[in-house]
């Protein structure tokens, strides 16, 4: 194996590990009540963010937790909405 291919094989195998610790955060984080579950987030906007969820990922940005959801709307337009995890309220709606 030349490597290329041994840096392609330590790559995944770390992506997999980093995703691995951050559901673990995740997960704690939820357990604290430190954020509310995605579940609910949805449940609060159910209208605002009408489609079918396409990616969700938890971030730290501007020292303050938050979550990037993706909708592909009916109209077949992916929008991005940053949500405050503690209290559900929508920060920021884009075009993705």
């Amino acid at each position: 194996m030349g490597r290329l291919g041994l840096f392609v094989i330590l790559c995944f195998s770390a992506c997999a590990i980093v995703q691995a610790d951050e559901h673990d955060i995740a997960y704690n984080l939820l357990q604290k009540g430190e954020i509310l579950p995605l579940e609910k987030i949805l449940q609060i906007n159910h209208k605002t963010m009408q489609g079918k969820v396409l990616e969700v990922e938890l971030e730290l940005e501007n020292n303050q937790l938050i979550y990037e959801i993706e909708v592909l709307n009916e109209q077949g337009v992916v929008w991005e909405y940053k949500i405050n995890t503690k209290t559900g309220k929508i920060i920021k709606k884009e075009l993705d």
